[in-house]
């Protein structure tokens, strides 16, 4: 029968809306799934998941963002480079695949990888090819714990820019980032700019007030307009090097720009709007599960220790709202860090030279088969394969084809001849 029938006959599959293509089918669906997969009998939620239909005899890719899934048709580096179908599913937790009453003691990790699971299980009946699992960021990490728990399920995992914070309580890996990104000009030239938005704090908090009630922007998660500010101060230059180059410093303001200038690069880096409570309520899951299971960086700040009015307030536990209850769980992270050195095999990590997030990679040891760890010279947080330079490029992509079984036999003779099976498709790829 159509592909269609035979997804919507999966027991808890439904369908929103198909989306023509060109060249594939692209479903919208909802998937039925236990609130806890150790106690079905709990109750269930609709999980949302996307699925970009190549054939039936093609590769599959599982690809998860770790946040909301995008309803808008598009295609992963793996499934360009391997010509597959993709699979695309909401994280647990994000809006609207979110349990009511939402019981946030069961959004963790595991929880999330059995999700994965039950999608796989249920759709390996139709796309009986290899599958890989794949992701950016937090979705690099989801990938990662999926393998983790269910080593069987996939053929590969491409984990792309997937920090690793197995030690929460020592980040100096990040700090020493920041003291050797670069150039020296530009890391003084950021912290001049930090330096100077706190100088002027009444200015630009006056700025930023404006603009707030103009937009009825309300700041009661994070404690008051004035710890909004501080946090977007702190964050500048994690996020002018997550999401820039090297060639936007020149775009740095010096120590005399006017003050709207100054505001105008916060605002456009760091984001203001991010810090209110309607940019900090999506990610709510993201900040829940960073100060529960997966830790976040906590980077030195001695260039403006004697600016800062409320110490303690970058951490996950300030976006996430008070009635919602946070217990660290200590050692999660180490587990996975040592099962991806000594018992993870077809493993690919790839990270941007200039990314601090990359600044606590996951790394291989003896135990590792078949896995490799790139990095991207001057890349940031938008680190690709096909960014990559020559013989680094040519073996991922090897690879990628070999653990979906798709490798041309000149391929697997001799990397050099590695080519992505599909052509770059503007819609679907940017």
């Amino acid at each position: 029968g159509d592909v269609k029938d035979r997804i919507l006959a999966v027991r808890g599959m439904s369908l929103i809306e198909e989306i023509p293509v060109e060249g594939y089918r692209f479903f919208v669906l909802n998937y039925t799934q236990p609130v806890d997969h150790k106690r079905p009998y709990l109750g269930t939620f609709q999980q949302r998941l996307t699925l970009l239909h190549r054939g039936e005899d093609r590769p599959t890719v599982f690809h998860t963002s770790g946040y909301h899934v995008s309803t808008v048709p598009s295609r992963s580096e793996p499934a360009r480079i391997a010509d597959g179908n993709q699979v695309s599913m909401e994280y647990r937790f994000f809006t609207p695949s979110r349990p009511e009453p939402a019981n946030w003691s069961k959004l963790d990790i595991w929880q999330a990888a059995a999700d994965q699971h039950r999608v796989h299980r249920a759709l390996k009946r139709i796309y009986r090819g290899n599958w890989l699992a794949t992701g950016g960021s937090k979705g690099g990490m989801t990938a990662t714990y999926y393998r983790r728990f269910f080593p069987h399920d996939m053929d590969g995992t491409v984990a792309y820019v997937a920090p690793n914070d197995h030690r929460n309580d020592e980040d100096s890996a990040y700090d020493r980032f920041f003291e050797t990104v670069a150039t020296p000009e530009c890391r003084d030239a950021l912290d001049t700019a930090q330096r100077e938005a706190l100088l002027r704090r009444e200015e630009l908090t006056a700025r930023y007030q404006a603009w707030a009630g103009e937009n009825d922007a309300t700041f009661a998660t994070i404690g008051g307009i004035d710890r909004a500010f501080e946090s977007a101060v702190l964050d500048l230059a994690w996020a002018f090097w997550q999401y820039g180059t090297e060639s936007d410093c020149a775009d740095v303001p010096a120590a005399d720009a006017p003050s709207g200038e100054l505001y105008d690069f916060l605002d456009t880096v760091s984001g203001l709007s991010f810090y209110t409570d309607e940019g900090l309520a999506p990610y709510t899951p993201y900040y829940y599960q960073a100060g529960t299971e997966l830790g976040a960086p906590d980077v030195a700040a001695p260039h403006l220790e004697d600016l800062l009015l409320h110490p303690g307030t970058y951490g996950p536990r300030a976006y996430v709202p008070r009635e919602i209850p946070m217990e660290w769980e200590d050692g999660v992270m180490r587990d996975v860090d040592r099962w991806v050195r000594h018992r993870s095999e077809r493993m690919m990590f790839v990270y941007g030279e200039n990314d601090p997030w990359g600044a606590e990679p996951f790394r291989l040891g003896r135990g590792s088969r078949d896995s490799y760890v790139f990095t991207v010279p001057g890349a940031n947080h938008g680190a690709s394969i096909t960014a990559m330079n020559g013989a680094e490029e040519d073996t991922a992509v090897a690879a990628i084809l070999r653990w979906a079984d798709v490798a041309p036999d000149a391929v697997r003779r001799d990397t050099s001849a590695a080519r992505p099976l599909a052509e770059r498709d503007p819609a679907l790829d940017e």
